[in-house]
């Protein structure tokens, strides 16, 4: 059987249909130099056992995070996952588990979604939450479009200091409407952000400001000033987090003032996966509920008064007319919104302000370490949680080359993002790292910069 089983029949009724002769008649708007007339230059097909050997071996060039040392973080953390979180995500009935569209048979996918957007709404200390956002990125420009859809205006101001791929995402999701994004740099000496710089930027047009906290460089920022100066413009404050642990330790952003709060949930209970699928979360304040994207589980009873899960919200076109949509988000992501919601409830409130010590411990061991070597010193001044910037006298590429040879990734060099950090690394210490580890690397830095 053919993979698209239509009959001569069945082909020419549907060209009679939309009124074309031929299937070269269908596509004849298509410029011809677009159009492709030999056949793909593609291998010969395998059987599966062949497939399956050529996979694997592939797969073997793979480096995995355990061959080395690693220090990286920048939006993607290394946290231990307890072995509850995948025992229970890979029984049948969540693994394959889509969009609840028919309570009536999917109670248990509701009921797992409606918990974790509960414990967003706990972590974030806002009201209502969703669920199925893609990454943090993606949340983020989300964010922004509900913000100008809130007030009707149309400038953005971003944080320098907000994750430069992040910063990329809503500039893409806004790019017809580009002239209208601005970008507040960081203080160079404390790495945080200046209330007085985003004021000056603020005006009557100004939907929003972002800011992630901690920020890019692992700097906490003074959420509570910023949102003063926002809320004097009667602009929105969207706060975005790429690591949810630091809400174990740091007030959640919506007692400090956020309207929005968006952010990255790899590291509640989901793996680095070479880079995903990863999971956005999104929560806002309950009178903006009709303008968040996304869906949204509502607790509910039924006729006989038992207690049972709805979609309150779906607010993609599929669901609703399309002139009242607020996002084209497709697909569920309630597998991964489930592993976080098993990895918090199996950690508890506790476990994660205990984690949350650790890290921020671990990683000021490491950047006290670092500090007392010749020709390093640390960048910013500011707080920071489990991530921290150094700057090295010499060239950062070259000393991290000599580093990764003795199997240590120690960090990410900044200069790609940002050209005045040139000679900056970007370095993160987890619950991951061992004191054995981070003196390894303190010793190897000490060597290179000998």
């Amino acid at each position: 059987m053919s993979y698209i089983p239509h009959t001569e029949k069945d082909i020419q009724e549907m060209l009679d249909a939309v009124g074309v002769a031929s299937v070269e008649e269908l596509f004849k708007p298509i410029p011809d130099n677009l159009r492709l007339k030999k056949p793909l230059n593609l291998p010969a097909s395998l059987s599966e056992q062949e497939l399956h050997q050529k996979l694997s071996a592939l797969g073997k060039k793979n480096a995995t995070v355990d061959e080395y040392i690693s220090f990286l973080g920048a939006g993607a953390y290394h946290h231990y996952i307890p072995s509850v979180v995948n025992h229970l995500i890979l029984r049948s009935e969540f693994y394959t588990a889509y969009t609840p569209y028919q309570p009536e048979i999917s109670q248990g996918t509701l009921q797992a979604i409606f918990e974790y957007q509960t414990l967003i709404c706990q972590l974030t200390g806002m009201e209502v939450a969703n669920a199925s956002m893609y990454d943090g990125a993606s949340a983020t420009a989300e964010a922004v479009l509900m913000a100008r859809r809130i007030t009707n205006r149309a400038k953005v101001i971003l944080n320098a200091a907000l994750h430069p791929e992040y910063r990329e995402v809503v500039k893409t999701y806004l790019s017809g409407n580009r002239d209208n994004i601005k970008e507040v740099f960081y203080c160079t000496e404390t790495g945080r952000t200046l209330p007085d710089a985003i004021e000056k930027l603020l005006d009557k047009d100004t939907s929003c400001v972002v800011i992630q906290s901690p920020n890019f460089f692992g700097s906490i920022e003074d959420i509570k000033t910023i949102s003063e100066v926002v809320h004097k413009n009667n602009s929105i404050l969207i706060v975005a987090i790429t690591e949810p642990i630091s809400l174990g330790l740091l007030k959640p952003p919506g007692e400090l003032g956020a309207d929005i709060v968006v952010g990255e949930g790899q590291a509640f209970g989901n793996g680095l996966n070479f880079g995903g699928p990863y999971l956005g979360f999104f929560a806002t304040l309950e009178k903006y509920l009709r303008q968040m994207p996304g869906r949204l589980v509502g607790e509910t009873v039924d006729k006989n008064g038992k207690r049972g899960y709805i979609l309150t919200m779906a607010t993609r076109e599929q669901h609703i007319r399309r002139e009242k949509a607020t996002s084209n988000i497709c697909t569920n992501e309630g597998l991964c919104a489930l592993s976080a919601a098993i990895y918090l409830t199996a950690i508890g409130k506790n476990g994660l302000m205990e984690l949350a010590r650790l890290n921020l411990s671990k990683a000021e061991y490491l950047k006290n370490g670092l500090a007392n070597i010749k020709g390093i010193k640390p960048a910013f001044t500011a707080p920071t949680f489990n991530e921290f910037v150094i700057e090295v006298e010499k060239e950062p590429d070259a000393v991290l080359k000599v580093l990764l040879k003795k199997g240590i990734i120690a960090g990410l060099p900044l200069k790609k993002f940002y050209s005045e950090l040139s000679r900056h690394i970007l370095l993160c210490a987890t619950e991951m790292n061992s004191k054995e580890e981070m003196d390894e690397l303190a010793d190897g830095l000490g060597k290179v910069m000998a």
